[in-house]
Formats: structure tokens, sequence, C-alpha cells
């Protein structure tokens, strides 16, 4: 049976990121039949320069996001085959300068657990005779209980002044990711660097030279809305990253760096930090958060346009929670307040009361979900703005009864052992090493809880940092950590030591295997996690 005749299909259009930033209403275009473009010179039609991606995958549903280099129109075609038999066109959304040039189409009633391909060519607006050349991808849609599914996770692009080398081979982790045929990935945030400069030379160790491809927006830390538009356009500059984003659906979330280092909403820049000037972080917070939409295939929710915290149903196997743990967080403390306060939010109670129910209403058997931050390893604030003491992520380091932050965590933990909810795995990044650890409750000052897993996948192409300590208020028990316990800090890329891990679920027998692979995606871990009966 053809594409076209398996299912009838809505196709729903959304405006560029940054009229959807504005709240204005959803745009929605009917499918039709476009010309065929006229040949011309390369140089006046309009290019792709941050290739194609899609993501936002869930159930019927993708988006498939782009962007041109002037003022046009994003026409999208996509079949089930790759001679695009039947195939069917949509002329999208307009790329104008407010959002710099990006554009996305989200596709709706897409056929159940097959592959769509699909090719994205603009229309310059100044001659709509005249068409980019298309740049082509492809995605699976979920559905299916007779199909595996397999995902990657990882986080950390271009930190600590490791940009892109080309002659070393650029982002090459990407590569090694899409050779395990992912159905999707997970970016655990840090997906850029904001705050960190790229020179043109980094001196290694041993005297030679690692060279950075450089841009002037990654030349200064990030203030204006077109310099965090920069840092993005930056990592889309790897061949590596533009093709795994053309064979890759994406599920983005955000962490610090995608801002500022460990920063928080109204906390102001410190007199001790004197490259700013811009000292005022919700500014850059809204200058960041609109770029990251523009540049990647979110789904916007109409009803709360900036949210970042989300769910995806892959089908009876999967469910995947992707959580926000900068929007709604308090100021960075000691972190040792004895009850739960807007000082003690990390997720915020609207999203601790959302997690909690979309985690009690899922029919999967598996959950994952995504965390920006590991629960249990220690992240201490050491910006020179900050008093010292104070902690940015979860763990306050004291080994005791949940305190702070912690609070959060252990009302979550409970609610899932009182309501028996089943497979729960959490997978994040942030700490520049991976690592494999089992909360169990025989372990823990707090016991109220379900044994589970967390993995830690990271850097994708950042200093390598750690081994973190180790706080134990849940019961941790470390299985695996990737990098020595002595390791001299920021190690460059060129040591090899960059991470991500892969989940892969068996639809026969539902056991979910993960793994932890190095930059060459050698196994360094794994594991089989059976389901609860």
């Amino acid at each position: 049976m053809s594409f076209n005749k398996r299912r009838t299909f809505l196709h729903k259009v959304t405006a560029g990121a940054g009229v959807l930033l504005s709240g204005a209403p959803l745009h929605s275009v009917i499918a039709q039949t476009v010309a065929p473009a006229i040949i011309t010179s390369d140089k006046l039609r309009p290019q792709l320069p941050s290739g194609v991606m899609s993501g936002d995958v869930s159930r019927d549903k993708a988006i498939i996001w782009s962007r041109a280099d002037r003022p046009s129109r994003m026409v999208v075609e996509y079949a089930s085959n790759e001679s695009f038999r039947n195939a069917q066109t949509l002329s999208g959304p307009l790329a104008l300068s407010s959002s710099d040039f990006s554009a996305r189409v989200d596709l709706s009633g897409l056929p159940s657990g097959q592959t769509v391909f699909y090719r994205v060519r603009f229309q310059d607006i100044q001659n709509p005779s005249v068409y980019s050349a298309p740049q082509s991808g492809s995605l699976l849609i979920p559905g299916g209980a007779e199909r595996d599914i397999t995902f990657a996770f990882s986080g950390d692009e271009a930190g600590q002044g490791w940009g892109i080398n080309e002659a070393w081979g650029g982002y090459r982790i990407y590569e090694t990711m899409r050779r395990f045929k992912p159905d999707f990935f997970i970016h655990s945030g840090d997906q850029i660097y904001a705050d960190g400069v790229i020179e043109k030379e980094v001196k290694l160790d041993d005297g030679t030279l690692w060279q950075n491809l450089v841009t002037p927006a990654k030349s200064k830390v990030a203030e204006t809305l077109d310099d965090y538009r920069g840092n993005f356009a930056y990592n889309l500059l790897d061949i590596n990253k533009r093709r795994f984003a053309a064979e890759v659906p994406f599920l983005v979330q955000w962490d610090d760096h995608e801002v500022r280092n460990n920063w928080y909403p109204g906390q102001k820049i410190g007199a001790a930090e004197q490259r700013y000037q811009e000292r005022d972080l919700s500014t850059l917070a809204a200058n960041a958060k609109r770029a990251m939409f523009e540049y990647n295939p979110f789904r916007i929710e109409p009803s709360d346009p900036e949210r970042v915290y989300r769910m995806f149903n892959y089908g009876p196997l999967l469910e995947v929670f992707m959580l926000d743990e900068r929007s709604y967080r308090g100021a960075n403390s000691p972190n040792r307040q004895s009850a739960l306060t807007r000082d003690t939010a990390f997720l915020g109670a609207a999203q601790l009361r959302w997690i909690k129910q979309a985690l009690l209403r899922s029919q999967s058997t598996w959950k994952v979900i995504a965390s920006d931050m590991p629960i249990s390893i220690v992240v201490p604030d050491l910006n020179p703005d900050v008093p010292q003491g104070t902690f940015e992520a979860w763990a306050n380091g004291d080994n005791g009864k949940p305190r702070g932050r912690e609070l959060e965590v252990a009302s979550l933990l409970k609610f899932i052992k009182q309501h028996n909810i089943k497979n729960v795995v959490w997978v994040t990044a942030d700490v520049h090493y991976a690592s494999a650890t089992r909360y169990m409750p025989e372990k823990a000052q707090f016991t109220d809880f379900k044994p589970f897993w967390e993995f830690v996948g990271g850097p994708l192409h950042a200093g390598t940092f750690g081994p973190g300590e180790i706080d134990h208020t849940f019961g941790p028990d470390v299985r695996y950590v990737s990098i020595p316990a002595d390791m001299k800090q920021n190690r460059p890329p060129s040591e090899l030591l960059q991470f991500f891990g892969v989940g892969k679920i068996d639809a026969k027998s539902k056991v979910m295997t993960v793994s932890l692979h190095d930059i060459d995606g050698k196994d360094l871990f794994k594991v089989d996690l059976h389901p609860e009966a």
C-alpha cells in the first residue's frame, strides 16, 4: 500500500522560532505542489549553511528544521521511500531575519514504525522562481511492538576552548554515534559554551598546537541575541554533526553554558567577572533561550511557548521525559534548607507535579528521565562572584538526610515507589566524564524509594574533567567511571576521552541494554536491565 493510501495526513506547519517566541499563533499551511526550480548559478540561489535536522519525534509527529542565508520560504518534500515516489510537498513558513533565517515544519499523521525521507529547499522570496539545492534527511517514526528501539545520549559540546579542528576530524564523536544507527539522540545540555571563547590555536601539553576553526561569535562571550545565534551556528559548521543531524532526530534540553557557567534566574554578574558588559543574567538567558529555540527542532507548546520540559511517546516500549533544571531553580546556595521552598527549587513545583503525573500516566514499559545534571555527583559552584561553599547541582555533599534541592529528588523517588511506577531510568551529562550508578535504598540515608540506574554521558567535544565527589544521600553504588581518579583536568579531545551512552530495548524480551562508549565507539561498560514483572 502506498504512503498516500496508508493514512490521511494532517499537515501542520509552525512559524519560525523567533515568531513563536513572541507568542504568535501557529500558522497552518495547506500542502501544495511546488513548480520545478529554475537552475541558476549556485551563488544566486539560497544556501543552507546549517544543514537539516529533525527532532521532537513522538507517535506520528516530527519537526523538520533548517536555516537559509537570506529571506526565503521553506519547502519540505517527504515520502516513505528514498526515490520520493508519491511524495507530499509542504510550502512552509518564511525564514526571515527575525529568526536568523531559521524555519521549521511540524509534520503530523506520519506512518507508524516507518522511515520517512525528507528534502528541504528554500524559495527566494525576491526571485520566487529560484530555489536552493535540496538537502536531504531521514527519520524513523515510532510505533510497532515488534521493533527494537535504540537511542544515544550525551552532552557538553565545544567547551573549554576546544572547537572544530578540521585537521583532526572535527566533532568525530558524532560520526561514531551515527554508526550505531540510533532512532533518536538525547542532547542533555551544554549544547554550546556561550561563555567560552575559542582561540585559533591552543598549545597542548606535548607542545603541539590544536588548531580551531574560529568565527567572530566565538571570539567573545555571548551577550547579544546575535552572539548566541552565532554559538549555535558554529557547531553546525561541523560536517559530522550535520550528517548525524540529517539522519538522527534530536531531543534537546539545556543546562548552564547555553547562557553562562552555573547561571540561575535573577542572578547578577559580580565584579570579579569583567568580560560582560551586560550584567543581568535574565537578559542573557532570554537571548540564549530564543537562540536555542531558533536553532533546534523544538515543538513549541502554544500555551507555554518557552517551555523546555516535555515528553515523547515511542510506543509500548518507551517514553522519554525531558527535564528543565535551569528555568525554575532558586539561587545556588549551600543547599541545606530543611523544607521545600522557592529557595530550594530545582525543577520547581509545577514541573515536579508534571513529571510525577506524566510518569503515573505512562503505559510504556520503560520510562527514561533525561536530566541535565546528575543526582549524586557533587558540583560546587566555583564562579569567582559567588560565595564559597555554594552548590550547583542537586547534591550538597553532606551525605545525610535530604536537604535543599535533594528534597525534590526525595519527593519524586517516594512518589515513584508509592505508585509502583516501574522501570524508571535516568540519563544525564554535565560533568564531562561517563559513569554508571545503581541507587540502592539499603545504602542510602533516605530509603523510601525503588532501586534505579543513572547513566552519565559526555563530553561530546569539550574538556574532560572529574571524577567528582559522590554524595551518599540516595545510596549511590558507582559501578563504572570512564576516567582515572588522578586524571589531570581539562583533557583535550585529542586524548580521546569523549563519551556517549546507548540504550537498546529488545522488542521481544523488553530488556534494555545500556552501554557507555568512547569516541571510537569502544564498549566501556554494559548492563542488561530486565523489566519489573
